[in-house]
């Protein structure tokens, strides 16, 4: 029922409001028939973020992966995943790489992982790029150059010419928005992007996300643990435990009127976990000016 309701939905309204609909997830180990997401259906509105919140183990990363189909081998997934009208969960895997960083565009938690280590950084941007656009090596050039400039990354061309592994994991995160406001994707999803940051670091990420979404005026997922930085960036909110979605709502909403007794747990205690990145915030601020 709950699919048709959704599918009604989308033939009375606007087509385009919604960029992803998610309909009836379900994802489970096929070797212990363990269930880890029951039956999540959630839509994500054109230009908006929608942030994922919970604790570790709740399922954020898991539904952010199963979207883009990059769940590891012997997770299965069944549901509906739609990207403005068409169904992913019904394309090929060769039908599905073309999506991914031009339409679908996943920011990881670890930088690091997101680059072949035996490369330099610059191989991986080219190589992408070229892929998506068959642009020749001097324009993807000056394309990354102006985007990672606009990130504040200093002297893009010594940076494409390092290896992950000589780069911070701010200066990643950084290279990885750069790379996603060249390809313009119609939705970035963002898995706990902050994560393995210092304090000042992230809080420098999150500038260049909110950045990133001025810049694109596109959707986003933010997931995170963080609720301060989901305060901060996002217009809408899930809250999931324990594979379920418990509450959602806006923003303000969820902050000032939380419904589910575990939402109102996160919201007073991982928000008084957050005053200290608040004061270090206030600090960067201070010292820029």
């Amino acid at each position: 029922m709950q699919r048709q309701r959704i599918y009604e939905g989308k033939r009375r309204r606007n087509p385009l409001e919604n960029i992803i609909e998610v309909a009836n997830l379900k994802i489970w180990d096929s070797r212990t028939g363990n269930v880890m997401i029951q039956n999540s259906s959630f839509a994500v509105k054109k230009g908006s973020c929608l942030a994922i919140v919970g604790e570790s183990g709740s399922g954020k990363s898991l539904t952010c992966r199963a979207i883009m189909r990059l769940n590891k081998a012997g997770l299965r997934q069944s549901g509906d995943i739609l990207l403005d009208g068409m169904n992913l969960s019904e394309l090929s895997e060769k039908e599905m790489r073309k999506k991914r960083g031009k339409q679908l565009c996943m920011i990881l938690q670890n930088g690091m992982r997101a680059f072949d280590p035996s490369c330099v950084i610059g191989v991986h941007l080219k190589e992408t790029l070229a892929c998506h656009f068959g642009w020749s090596r001097d324009e993807i050039t000056a394309r990354m150059k102006m985007a990672m400039e606009s990130v504040l990354l200093k002297d893009p061309i010594a940076v494409m010419n390092q290896y992950p592994h000589q780069l911070s994991g701010g200066m990643l995160q950084r290279v990885m928005i750069a790379l996603a406001i060249v390809l313009e994707p119609d939705i970035v999803i963002a898995d706990e992007p902050t994560t393995a940051l210092d304090t000042i670091s992230q809080f420098e990420v999150v500038e260049q996300f909110i950045r990133l979404r001025e810049k694109m005026g596109g959707s986003m997922i933010f997931v995170s643990h963080d609720l301060g930085v989901v305060q901060k960036i996002a217009d809408d909110v899930l809250v999931m435990k324990e594979g379920d979605i418990v509450e959602r709502g806006t923003t303000r909403a969820i902050f000032t009127e939380p419904q589910h007794e575990y939402t109102q747990y996160l919201v007073s205690t991982k928000l008084a976990l957050h005053h200290h990145f608040e004061i270090v915030m206030g600090g960067v601020s201070v010292a820029e000016h």
